[in-house]
């Protein structure tokens, strides 16, 4: 039970953080594991920014 409860709580904080744009850093991390061995994994700092400009082309809103 406790364990599908915590099973729950990845799976909603997973949904949250696609709501809003922001992939999972780990599926990313696996999927270059699993697909690109060898090559260079960017940093969590790294692939946050890369995420942003790529969905707000560098530019971040503001109304000043």
């Amino acid at each position: 039970m406790l364990d599908e409860l915590a099973k729950a709580g990845r799976y909603l904080g997973q949904t949250m953080r696609l709501m809003v744009g922001m992939p999972e850093y780990s599926t990313y991390v696996t999927h270059r594991e699993q697909t690109h061995p060898g090559e260079p994994i960017m940093t969590y700092q790294e692939f946050f920014r890369e995420r942003q400009e790529a969905r707000y082309g560098g530019k971040v809103g503001r109304c000043c």
